[in-house]
């Protein structure tokens, strides 16, 4: 192992979000890297399939998946940010729930963190430390891993995909920004609560004069009276892509495209 002038060893760092990248990463490299470190930052908004899944890769990893924020969460930061909810444009949630974690995590350690992206979304950049004591790897892009073969990873551990991926179509807080307006819908319809806690931080914004909405152009309320609407386009949008499968297509119903995601949050 290489090893820092002060003799401390180089750690070697693997952040999961729950997605089916960087899960299927950590499968990936358990036996390359056996002093490989692994680490969930959860932000207190994730999704039950979410904790589900990082507790089973725990147990087929057969070593602790370090839980950081375990005493601020996404409610503290948010009182923090003068109650502004995070947007596309200023997403606070990523870094003071995210990369603010993982670098007091790593303190002044010589680390390598590993990234799953892909090979084939080499023009895609995950998060990079400006901090001079992390360098990043990509093993996926290093060795020729594609999304197919991600599948065939989790598939052949015996995992599986994540169970939210039945429904949706990335990881990420459950009220995330870059979610569909069809997800908003799925939400609102499998965790009710959820929705509503969502429905209610928005709510706040619109008591106090502001025009934020969680989803680009439109409230939930607004959304939710139009559901069956907004899936009969998704199935539409879904039926398109399923005749052209190489072809990426963001419809009205699309927030943003995937090149805009928080790579940290979805991977």
């Amino acid at each position: 192992m290489t090893e820092t002038n002060s003799k401390r060893p180089v750690r070697h760092l693997l952040g999961l979000s729950g997605g089916k990248d960087s899960s299927a990463l950590a499968i990936y490299l358990r036996d390359r890297i056996p002093e490989m470190e692994y680490f969930f930052a959860d932000t207190g908004a994730e999704l039950p399939e979410t904790l589900e899944f990082v507790d089973l890769l725990e147990d087929y990893l057969g070593k602790p998946i370090v839980r950081l924020n375990a005493k601020k969460s996404f409610e503290f930061y948010l009182q923090l940010n003068g109650n502004f909810l995070p947007t596309a444009k200023t997403r606070w949630c990523t870094s003071e729930l995210k990369i603010r974690p993982f670098e007091e995590y790593v303190g002044s350690d010589t680390a390598i963190t590993y990234v799953a992206i892909r090979a084939d979304e080499q023009h895609r950049q995950g998060y990079l430390s400006t901090k001079p004591n992390i360098s990043a790897r990509y093993p996926f892009i290093e060795d020729g891993i594609t999304r197919d073969m991600v599948e065939d990873i989790l598939n052949s551990s015996g995992l599986g995909m994540p169970k939210y991926y039945e429904w949706r179509s990335r990881s990420g807080c459950y009220f995330c920004f870059f979610q569909r307006k069809d997800e908003w819908v799925k939400l609102a319809r499998k965790y009710p609560a959820l929705f509503d806690k969502a429905r209610e931080y928005e709510q706040f914004h619109r008591d106090a004069g502001r025009q934020h909405t969680w989803s680009q152009g439109e409230n939930l309320d607004d959304m939710l009276a139009r559901a069956d609407e907004i899936l009969a386009n998704a199935k539409i949008q879904q039926d398109k892509e399923d005749r052209k499968p190489k072809k990426k297509l963001f419809d009205e119903y699309s927030n943003h495209g995937d090149d805009e995601a928080c790579l940290v949050c979805f991977l």
